[in-house]
């Protein structure tokens, strides 16, 4: 019982004919040469651009790292100046005169959104 099994021989005789073992005329040979001589440059060339491609993307990455650094860099500073005005204003406002005037009619206008973001 040889089930899926092809007749003795069937594809050792397809492959052996299709593998190019049958002897080549000289220019079949040199355009065999050939083709392999283009792919090959082909592939070089892809794998170069590949190399440059990539990089590329590191110089990218390093770009970006820097800037985000700075970035970081620079929120720690806006962030501290923040504070830091915050308590010049909180201790301005103790002692302005305008503000603890009794003859003020006039409101200082603070807007909310000024005042939710100060620190407390």
């Amino acid at each position: 019982m040889s089930h899926g099994v092809p007749a003795s021989g069937s594809v050792l005789q397809r492959s052996a004919s299709s593998d190019g073992n049958q002897p080549q005329s000289p220019e079949e040979d040199d355009r065999k040469i050939r083709r392999r001589e283009k792919n090959r440059v082909a592939a070089q060339r892809s794998r170069k651009k590949q190399t440059q491609k990539a990089d590329k993307l590191h110089e990218e990455y390093e770009c970006l790292e820097q800037e985000n650094t700075s970035l970081k860099r620079e929120i720690g500073k806006l962030t501290d100046e923040m504070k830091h005005l915050s308590e010049v204003l909180k201790d301005h406002e103790k002692i302005c005169p305008l503000l603890h005037c009794s003859m003020n009619f006039v409101t200082i206008p603070r807007p909310d959104a000024l005042t939710s973001c100060l620190p407390r």
